[in-house]
């Protein structure tokens, strides 16, 4: 098996069948995978899948009240203009750059002000990791987000096909940290990483 077939975590259903087809797992098994992925309680290696959901939810009351209470035509186009403008940071910071280092900074102020221009619940290393094993892989079996695989298989797809791997051996690992270390976030040593299961 390549790198890219072993740097993120299989499903417990698996990406492919015996005949090398993608495996398309029910709802229940796409939901039964989210939540064994996201308990702590397990291991704390799935603090990251359980933080990402934990921060939408912390987050979900302030939508509601502002939904019921607030909204106007002036808050439909704030949420409008909200959406793109994030639409456009994921664009620049985690697809641009992160993923594809397509551009350098002129200095550490403005990296760490587009970083931090919106709410982040998902960190670099789901993306950036993940991103790089779908261009690879792109609509194939190990496509973390594999279109074919239907909508709840890409909307739990942060949880279920995108973590990286927990049982890397160092050399993995080094090569892992490699996809993120320009982004400036704190890269984890490969004992921490053993314990926590991230970068």
């Amino acid at each position: 098996m390549s790198f890219i077939d072993r740097v993120l975590q299989p499903p417990s259903y698996g990406w492919q069948d015996a005949n090398g087809d993608l495996i398309k797992p029910s709802r229940k098994q796409l939901l039964a995978e989210a939540l064994s992925r996201m308990n702590i309680f397990k291991t704390k290696k799935n603090w990251t899948a359980f933080v990402g959901w934990f921060w939408v939810l912390c987050l979900l009351p302030f939508l509601i009240v502002f939904i019921t209470n607030y909204l106007t035509w002036y808050g439909v186009l704030t949420i409008i203009a909200y959406g793109a403008f994030m639409s456009t940071h994921g664009t620049i910071w985690y697809h641009r750059y992160s993923t594809h280092f397509a551009f350098k900074f002129k200095n550490k102020f403005w990296m760490y002000f587009t970083q931090n221009l919106g709410i982040k619940v998902i960190p670099e290393e789901i993306y950036v990791v993940s991103h790089h094993v779908h261009h690879a892989k792109s609509d194939k079996p190990g496509d973390p987000y594999n279109a074919f695989g239907g909508y709840l298989y890409c909307f739990l797809a942060d949880t279920n096909h995108q973590p990286i791997a927990k049982d890397m051996d160092e050399a993995d690992y080094n090569r892992t940290t490699k996809f993120v270390k320009h982004t400036g976030i704190y890269v984890n040593s490969y004992a921490q990483y053993q314990k926590w299961g991230s970068v």
